[in-house]
């Protein structure tokens, strides 16, 4: 129904969707217990031309500024019912943009193409052990010496930290506070960096999640990404995409939701009725419905704003925070439709509701958020 998206965004999501479909649904399943998906995977969908939307064709991109294309793509990833896959498969896009736009010339070149054909992985590593939301608070430090610079300093809670082939790591080359942070592109095998084990979670398990140790690490000048000390502004601009994201990952979550309520009650029978044909059941679904709806259109409103080249820190933001807790609410009536059957892992929704919970936390919390939003209204 959304005039958003013109016929090359549906043929984009056609073949999306057809990806999903014949790539990821027939063994979505084992893939989470195993906490893992296979690597190529990724290049898989490099090449069906999933991981090179918004990047420049120059580098291998299928171009920049198309906001809708992504959202398009981003939705039908969900419908792989794992949020983990989506995290993981999509982790170039927290960390690669930042390489992309500041990055040197000859870096850029070695590095991106590779990324967008799904032959390396790249991730972003800013979040440390204590740190969490504060980020200009960040410890991790990078001192020059000569032509390199040597890193000590640890990150935790890193989106395919496991196994990424290039990170692009915050670290602290200045004073205190956010004007003494900078962005390096380290490679996991530069001397003194390290991974620690794949970290078990809550939710998103095919996802691998990991510790990241950096003892006397030496990494060439050169990969220093824009300008010293100027790293806070370029993970901050970063973060606006990365919250519209999770915004989609959590409307999503909560569609998926919706869905598999709709099709179990207007199956399972109690009282000698589907339980569908109990008003408390309808009036519930349409309340899941319309804050879907809301959350949505709301979202897609926001992708059209930044489309148009503004910058809507505090509609992003909201878009967030309405999204994660519609997603919430969603996930634990849909559990609470299927009853028993809800607390199985065998049921999709059980997946949905741990799935939930990070979208809440990752891209910067809902306090934070709020914090955020009361700023922009100058609370």
């Amino acid at each position: 129904m959304s005039d958003y998206f013109n016929e090359t965004h549906q043929q984009v999501r056609a073949t999306a969707r057809k990806f999903i479909e014949t790539q990821v649904l027939p063994h979505i399943d084992d893939w989470e217990e195993a906490g893992e998906f296979p690597r190529d995977l990724y290049k898989k969908a490099g090449d069906a031309g999933l991981l090179g939307i918004g990047f420049p064709e120059a580098l291998g991109g299928i171009g920049e500024g198309d906001i809708f294309l992504k959202v398009a793509v981003s939705e039908e990833l969900m419908r792989s019912t794992s949020g983990g896959l989506v995290a993981g498969l999509g982790s170039l896009d927290i960390g690669l943009p930042p390489v992309a736009k500041w990055a040197k010339k000859e870096v850029r070149e070695q590095i991106v193409p590779p990324v967008l054909r799904g032959e390396k992985i790249a991730a972003l590593a800013v979040t440390e052990p204590g740190g969490g939301s504060d980020v200009a608070s960040l410890k991790t430090r990078a001192v020059r010496d000569g032509d390199h610079y040597i890193v000590n300093g640890s990150k935790t809670f890193i989106t395919s930290g496991v196994r990424a082939d290039h990170y692009t790591v915050a670290v602290r080359t200045g004073g205190e506070g956010h004007g003494g942070i900078s962005l390096l592109l380290i490679d996991r095998d530069m001397p003194g960096f390290s991974t620690g084990k794949k970290l078990r979670k809550m939710g998103w398990w095919a996802s691998d999640t990991a510790e990241l140790f950096f003892e006397d690490c030496r990494v060439p000048a050169d990969r220093l990404i824009g300008a010293e000390n100027a790293g806070f502004i370029a993970i901050m601009s970063n973060f606006l995409f990365e919250r519209l994201s999770l915004a989609i990952m959590a409307y999503m979550t909560a569609q998926l939701a919706y869905e598999a309520a709709l099709e179990y009650t207007q199956q399972r029978k109690a009282f000698g009725r589907n339980i569908a044909g109990f008003q408390v059941t309808r009036h519930k679904l349409v309340d899941m419905a319309t804050q879907i709806d809301v959350a949505r259109e709301y979202t897609y409103r926001c992708a059209a704003l930044m489309q148009a080249g503004k910058n809507p820190i505090k509609q992003v933001a909201m878009a967030k925070n309405f999204s994660v807790d519609v997603c919430e609410k969603v996930t634990r009536e849909a559990v609470q439709l299927f009853g028993g059957m809800g607390y199985m892992r065998e049921t999709v929704v059980e997946r949905l509701y741990r799935d939930s919970k990070i979208l809440s936390i990752g891209g910067g919390t809902t306090e934070i958020m709020k914090e955020l939003i009361a700023k922009q209204i100058k609370l």
